[in-house]
């Protein structure tokens, strides 16, 4: 059967991959959705440091059941559709330990430190499925990604009377824009494009700030009265917002970067005392994929306009190489598979 390899840096290719095992307990999927992620851009760019090669990427995945193991339980029957949890972890680590699993020391992302799924047929734990009969393929291959920031919410402790900056409004930044303002909170978008800040206005920001043309720190700040954000959301990764966050965010406020900073920060650190900061990563996502679930099920994520571009498998090598010519140009990459 075919996949996806990313060979090196730049170069992408379908080739031939052995077809899955099974275990008792495994439940064999056929992908029929597979999103691409700033991750995936990261590792064809060569810029992922958690990547080695060649990799299959694939871990937004949507697929429907072919066969279960016998130890399998029977409401993951044939047929069904449903999302793939693609974090593996090992239990025994201290994050585990506290019931953090998805910060995991020796964790493996499907598409990261393993080969991922896209492929033909995969095979995963039933304990990694999340069957939502009521959601298309799309939506279905949304969850992990929206997941990740409503994690970055969580982190965040946002509440109603908060006022949550959202820096970079590709698609996890979407998702925490729509996971704050499911809690209440005041929620201004910030992005270089405008097609995204429409987007982030779709998705529950109040106030949207393109910071390619307008002053993003004396918005912010006419915003908020002069304080600054209670909460700033990195979701981009590079250094120059890394420490916009830290210099926006309101004095005792909580700064949370789900964004891989691809090299050195330099900071003022005196900020982190002076305004006695709450500073916190967010990684992956734990509990939040049901809450996703339900709000797409509700209709509360502009799908349509959130995917920007849906291709073929045979194609999927050329999205990635369009991609990395204009990375402004996408929100959201559908491969379909099957």
């Amino acid at each position: 059967m075919q996949a996806l390899y990313i060979d090196e840096p730049l170069a992408a290719r379908l080739g031939e991959v052995s077809e899955p095992k099974m275990g008792n307990g495994d439940v064999l999927l056929k992908i029929r959705v597979i999103g691409f992620c700033g991750t995936d851009l990261s590792t064809f760019r060569g810029k992922n440091p958690l990547v080695s090669y060649p990799r299959i990427p694939g871990h937004e995945i949507a697929a429907t059941i072919l066969e279960a193991g016998r130890d399998v339980p029977a409401k993951f029957s044939i047929g069904r559709n449903l999302a793939v949890l693609p974090y593996n972890n090992c239990g025994k680590c201290a994050s585990c330990l506290r019931q953090r699993p998805n910060a995991c020391l020796n964790n493996k992302t499907l598409g990261v430190q393993q080969d991922g799924a896209l492929s033909t047929l995969f095979s995963v734990p039933w304990q990694k499925l999340y069957p939502a009969d009521r959601l298309g393929l799309r939506e279905l291959a949304l969850v992990e990604p929206l997941a990740v920031g409503f994690h970055a919410i969580q982190r965040g402790r946002v509440e109603a009377q908060d006022v949550v900056a959202v820096v970079g409004c590709g698609t996890v930044g979407l998702s925490a824009i729509a996971a704050a303002s499911a809690r209440g909170a005041t929620v201004i978008g910030i992005d270089l494009d405008d097609a995204k800040l429409a987007l982030a206005r779709l998705t529950g920001a109040a106030h949207t700030i393109n910071s390619r043309t307008q002053d993003a720190g004396a918005l912010l700040k006419e915003l908020t009265a002069g304080h600054g954000p209670d909460v700033v959301v990195e979701a981009v990764g590079t250094p120059d917002t890394f420490r916009f966050a830290v210099e926006q965010v309101a004095y005792t406020g909580r700064v949370v970067y789900i964004g891989y900073a691809k090299e050195p920060v330099a900071y003022e650190t005196r900020l982190f005392i002076l305004k006695e900061l709450d500073i916190l990563g967010a990684r992956n996502s734990a509990t939040e994929f049901p809450t996703v679930i339900e709000m797409l099920e509700a209709g509360r994520f502009p799908v349509e306009a959130a995917i920007s571009k849906t291709v073929p498998f045979e194609e999927a090598a050329e999205a990635l190489e369009a991609w990395n010519a204009a990375p402004q140009a996408f929100t959201k990459i559908h491969i379909q598979v099957s």
